[in-house]
């Protein structure tokens, strides 16, 4: 069973409501007691989308400096520290 909300009511808590939605939820919307607009969450097969793939962006990123992730120095290390680096 849907909850059921009035248009202004509906504009005062938009927020909470879609998080009810995302939730599972179904908010139907009314006007003078009589039923406007339903919204329903989305079916998870059409909303999940499947994400990058491990090894797909070979060759796509170029390290500038060979040295990037050498280990810092001691005089590197104190000058991190004190925040003059």
């Amino acid at each position: 069973m849907p909850k059921t909300v009035s248009i202004a009511y509906f504009r005062a808590n938009l927020p909470k409501l879609l998080k009810d939605v995302k939730k599972g939820q179904s908010v139907l919307i009314s006007r003078y007691k009589e039923p406007v607009a339903l919204i329903s969450p989305v079916p998870k097969a059409e909303s999940e989308k499947p994400g990058p793939r491990f090894g797909t962006g070979k060759g796509r990123v170029r390290l500038i400096d060979p040295h990037a992730f050498d280990p810092m120095t001691d005089e590197e290390v104190d000058a991190f520290v004190e925040g003059r680096y």
